[in-house]
């Protein structure tokens, strides 16, 4: 419903900003992190939102980029990961790092965010990993053409998957991906770079 909201950044407060609108304040909840990054108060702002609808509670979060919002969005569709867990992981853990850890099902880096226990930190690495091969299978339907020199470069395709976990479509990583020059890059960079391309 809410894509982004703009405005001035009126206060700061514990766990959420008020963002000013045209005299309408928006009680946006973000990370710490996010919120230090947002600027000071009186800035003009623009966030990133999620507009989450229940029964008791209507909440609006915020990100300072629309990979965030991606990460989020994929963290609140695992089972048993709530919008409190998933925005505490923004503040310890960056989009790209967090998709190279499903991808390479790295358990130790997702257990070092708050609330997420070995048991969640594989149930995450499932489920996620599990969309990534099912746009896989889609993609082999429509006899998609993956480049040989991807299939050729592991850490590439590495990337390119982490990239899936984060949303995108794997025709457009390619695009990206092959306008990189990935002499020397480590997998997180690629990615990194990657992300940059997607996002113009």
């Amino acid at each position: 419903m809410l894509a982004y909201i703009r405005g001035t950044l009126e206060s700061k407060m514990k766990g959420y900003v008020v963002i000013d609108v045209g005299g309408l304040g928006y009680k946006v909840y973000m990370s710490d992190v996010g919120m230090d990054r947002l600027g000071k108060l009186g800035d003009t702002v623009k966030v990133h939102t999620y507009y989450q609808v229940r029964e008791d509670d209507i909440s609006i979060f915020g990100f300072n980029t629309s990979e965030e919002l991606i990460m989020f969005e994929l963290m609140i569709s695992v089972s048993g990961i709530g919008a409190k867990t998933a925005l505490a992981m923004l503040a310890v853990i960056e989009p790209s790092k967090f998709a190279l850890a499903v991808i390479s099902e790295d358990v130790t880096t997702l257990t070092q965010i708050p609330g997420i226990g070995p048991k969640s930190a594989k149930r995450i690495i499932l489920e996620l990993k599990d969309k990534v091969k099912k746009e896989e299978q889609i993609a082999q339907a429509q006899n998609i053409e993956i480049q040989k020199a991807v299939i050729n470069d592991n850490k590439v395709t590495e990337a390119i998957s982490a990239l899936q976990v984060l949303g995108y479509n794997k025709r457009d990583i390619e695009q990206a991906i092959n306008k990189i020059d990935k002499k020397d890059m480590s997998v997180e960079d690629i990615i990194k770079k990657g992300l940059a391309i997607l996002s113009l």
